[in-house]
């Protein structure tokens, strides 16, 4: 895989490379100080990655993403933001103009201490790039070899043809850092297989009261997810919908900006000890849990606690999920979006002892067919849906039309 570093930091690109270096599979690295210079190399080395910051000189972030618009084969791009306000705002607009996902800069000077934080955050998402890789090439192999009819079909990949090597796990030295507070995904990424065909077949529907709440998990790919599904919700949805979107601190409520601009509902950020309303949408604040619990005449009291991350992850769509399972059984929905890793299922199973009506989104439309894919293979979901029919089924389930 041939990879392009684009930050105006120095010392920044160097810890990064660095850090690429640990993964077998990295073939060329290469690093450019603005974003004109980025443009330039990406025409000229055909990167597989581009890591890119999004605030240099001549040329910020934004503007790469959409100069990339141009190319025949861009990179993927992996956004490097910082950690602030400013840095969350501009991630969630990266993510509207096409970046796969994004990475965190270390909060810290320290070489070593930045070195484990960026191996820990590189790790899963390289995991995840190498499948998208291995299915190109798998693809790439197959046209050439309908094209050939003297081609064999045990044809090689063509030399150079990084798209269809997929770089391993880190090398047993590099060791992945301790689990930090935001940590927004599990070192577990799935292969992506068909949901019709791996694993037990989802569990048949159940026949129960309207769900009186909608809870939504989401990882790798949910910014954009998030911004074609709640707008699509009505007015009229009357239950209160809680998110966990794997996110850190700041950044949750940049996300919760920019959907309350485009939604027919109320969006925020949840906060502490709120009574949840209906037809509003509350986000976990990143680095922190939310749960539920009872509060007056029986309503949801919104909780945000800082205790351990779960499946890697503060906040997690496992402890949502349990909570709703515990205080509201039987009164909750549930929906599964694109995300690596497996947060989400251990919670689905409780709520779906009580009847929990559940959808996926399908393997077709998920940047990533992590999460969704292991809560299909477990049995916990009723519907697998491509994205844009989701809020049709959602609304469907909450009227009691699902079927």
């Amino acid at each position: 895989m041939k990879v392009l570093v684009a930050d105006d930091s120095s010392l920044f690109r160097r810890v990064l490379t660095e850090a690429l270096k640990t993964f077998p599979g990295i073939e060329t690295i290469d690093q450019a100080p603005n974003g004109r210079l980025a443009l330039a190399k990406v025409e000229k080395i055909q990167p597989d990655l581009l890591t890119l910051d999004m605030e240099m000189p001549e040329m910020d972030g934004l503007a790469v993403l959409d100069a990339l618009k141009r190319f025949p084969n861009p990179p993927v791009v992996i956004v490097v933001s910082a950690l602030t306000k400013k840095g969350g705002h501009l991630t969630i607009k990266a993510m509207q103009h096409g970046a796969f996902d994004f990475i965190t800069k270390p909060a810290t000077s320290n070489f070593d201490e930045s070195f484990a934080t960026l191996l820990g955050e590189l790790a899963p998402r390289l995991k995840s790039l190498s499948v998208r890789f291995n299915v190109r090439g798998i693809l790439r192999r197959q046209q050439r070899t309908s094209a050939d009819p003297n081609a064999g079909p045990s044809a090689a990949p063509a030399p150079g043809d990084a798209r269809s090597q997929a770089p391993a796990a880190p090398s047993p030295h590099a060791k992945p850092p301790p689990d930090q507070a935001a940590s927004r995904s599990s070192d577990r990424a799935p292969e992506r297989t068909s949901d019709r065909t791996a694993g037990p077949a989802p569990s048949r529907p159940a026949r129960l009261a309207a769900p009186e709440m909608l809870l939504i998990g989401v990882s790798t790919g949910g910014p954009n997810a998030l911004d074609r599904l709640i707008p699509a919700l009505p007015a009229t949805l009357g239950v209160p919908v809680f998110i966990v979107q794997h996110m850190p601190p700041l950044f949750t409520k940049s996300l919760a900006e920019h959907l309350a601009l485009k939604s027919a509902l109320k969006v925020c950020e949840a906060a502490h000890d709120t009574i949840a309303e209906a037809g509003t949408v509350y986000i976990a604040p990143g680095g922190h849990h939310m749960q539920l619990a009872h509060g007056a005449n029986g309503q949801p009291l919104i909780q945000i606690t800082d205790e351990e991350p779960e499946n890697h992850c503060r906040p997690s769509v496992d402890y949502l999920f349990r909570s709703a399972a515990n205080q509201f059984p039987g009164r909750a929905m549930a929906v599964i979006l694109t995300g690596m890793g497996n947060d989400g299922t251990q919670g689905l199973r409780l709520l779906k002892r009580h009847g929990c009506f559940v959808i996926a989104q399908d393997e077709a439309t998920c940047v990533v067919y992590g999460m969704p894919k292991i809560a299909v293979e477990a049995g916990v979901v009723d519907r697998v849906l491509p994205l844009d029919a989701i809020a049709e089924g959602v609304v469907a389930a909450i009227k009691g039309r699902h079927s």
